[in-house]
């Protein structure tokens, strides 16, 4: 299994939780309105489009938890695959589907068994979601494998530095506690040099790398040149 049994369990605790933007996932609705905002202008460039339709691209959501960024990209007309290994996490994500009208192909379980073997998408999401699986490197070439030629992969994770631990560990889930406690696993951080080797390995071209900064005080989010906490990796495939 690349899901950890122990992270699985934990989000199905915090399934409920996922819609409350005021809630435990707080942190999660504030980058993740940043996220979307890029996503949708780095889809518009790469495939050239000039509006904001998604209308006819197939985008695989790895690791797609309650569905706050499935659902919209589904409302926009995509054709969305979200998977997770989480029941907990796949039953609230099905029920603000069905209250809000998206179609979202929601799959419980995991990569490697809920897809055919020959199924790709244009673009594959796998955000914040390689710190919780027990090979990132395996589970970076997986989900790079997904992405058909021409298409993306977008991957956001937290690098494994001292900085890291000391925000994203010690001061967001201790101190601050903005997240719940045991949410990160510093070993199981992912260096920015370790993503791209993993995902150039399976055949991808980096095209986008950026930082991102949360200050959790204020509740604010914004892209920087840091990549030692929290970054974004985005990878095209080539046509050829």
């Amino acid at each position: 299994m690349s899901a950890l049994a122990d992270e699985i369990a934990r989000f199905d605790r915090l399934g409920a939780t996922w819609w409350d933007p005021n809630g435990p996932m707080r942190p999660l609705h504030v980058t993740n309105a940043l996220r979307q905002a890029y996503l949708l202008a780095c889809m518009a460039s790469h495939f050239g489009r000039a509006d904001t339709s998604l209308a006819g691209l197939r985008i695989l959501d790895v690791g797609c938890g309650g569905g706050l960024l499935s659902e919209p990209l589904a409302l926009r007309g995509a054709q969305v695959v979200g998977i997770d290994a989480s029941p907990g996490n796949l039953a609230a994500a099905q029920r603000h589907a069905d209250a809000s009208g998206a179609v979202v192909d929601y799959r419980l379980g995991e990569l490697e068994t809920v897809l055919r073997p020959d199924e790709c998408f244009d673009v594959v999401l796998a955000l914040e979601v390689a710190e919780h699986v027990a090979d990132p490197d395996a589970f970076i070439e997986e989900v790079a494998r997904r992405v058909a030629p021409g298409g993306l992969l977008l991957a956001s994770t937290i690098d494994r530095s001292w900085k890291s631990y000391l925000l994203a560990v010690v001061a967001a889930e201790y101190v601050l506690r903005v997240l719940p406690r045991g949410t990160h696993q510093w070993r199981r951080f992912v260096k920015p040099a370790e993503m791209l080797a993993a995902a150039t390995g399976a055949g991808l071209q980096r095209i986008d790398l950026r930082g991102m900064r949360y200050l959790p005080v204020l509740h604010r989010a914004s892209w920087c040149s840091d990549t030692s906490v929290n970054y974004l990796a985005t990878f095209s495939r080539p046509h050829n």
